[in-house]
């Protein structure tokens, strides 16, 4: 099964500072039909002012992926951690018993990003944060996993929960496979770029929601970036 998602029917909330789509019920957006994907609860598309950001914050019991697309945005937590993660790079936070966080750009030009949360299998442990630099150009032409499960088999940043996050960038008439099991739930997402999904086209930050695939072909038919997120 595939459904497109129409970025045009996505929840919004527009907050002069922070431009929100919710691909997923979220805060005053609610649903029922878009509750979520399998593990993942919330794939928010934010567009943050410059000079601007979240207040600090908590959270608790949650994985949450942050994949920076334009611009960056600086970290501050409860537990000490601070860092600035920029375009194409990737932030993970697993909220476990609590943690508190701001997450502001100090950028002089307006950010973008996406931030994905997926329920994690572990819950009660400690907080964490980390973050990490990934060359863009280890993901041209085909899917590079930034987050994961299983960190160590796949050099990625770790979450607490059987999924993968992954991106991939394909020049016009590039293609990308990711192979997986037809139990599991695969959301996608490409910024900028119209593609196809086996077969069936979206335009540029629609969601595509799979399940029952056992292989996914992500054709470009632009220039597009592509992020993925495989569950359980």
């Amino acid at each position: 099964m595939i459904d497109v998602r129409p970025f045009a029917t996505l929840g919004a909330a527009d907050h002069g500072w922070l431009d929100a789509r919710h691909h997923f019920s979220f805060a005053s957006y609610h649903d029922p039909q878009r509750m979520g994907w399998g593990a993942i609860r919330v794939w928010n598309d934010d567009t943050i002012a410059a000079k601007s950001g979240f207040p600090p914050h908590p959270h608790n019991d949650m994985e949450i992926v942050t994949f920076v697309r334009t611009g960056a945005i600086t970290h501050k937590d409860s537990l000490g951690n601070q860092g600035r993660t920029a375009a194409g790079d990737v932030q993970v936070m697993s909220a476990g018993t609590g943690i508190t966080h701001t997450e502001y750009n100090l950028e002089d030009e307006e950010t973008t990003l996406f931030q994905i949360w997926i329920i994690p299998d572990r819950r009660g442990e400690q907080p964490s944060w980390g973050q990490r630099e990934f060359p863009k150009a280890a993901r041209e032409g085909g899917f590079e996993i930034v987050a994961s499960g299983t960190p160590e088999a796949d050099d990625a940043l770790s979450i607490r929960t059987d999924a993968k996050v992954a991106a991939a960038t394909l020049a016009a008439g590039q293609s990308a496979t990711w192979r997986t099991s037809g139990a599991r739930h695969q959301y996608l997402v490409a910024p900028d770029g119209r593609i196809r999904v086996n077969g069936v086209e979206a335009a540029p930050r629609d969601g595509i929601a799979v399940t029952g695939e056992e292989e996914i072909v992500v054709e470009a038919i632009d220039d597009a970036q592509v992020v993925l997120v495989d569950a359980r």
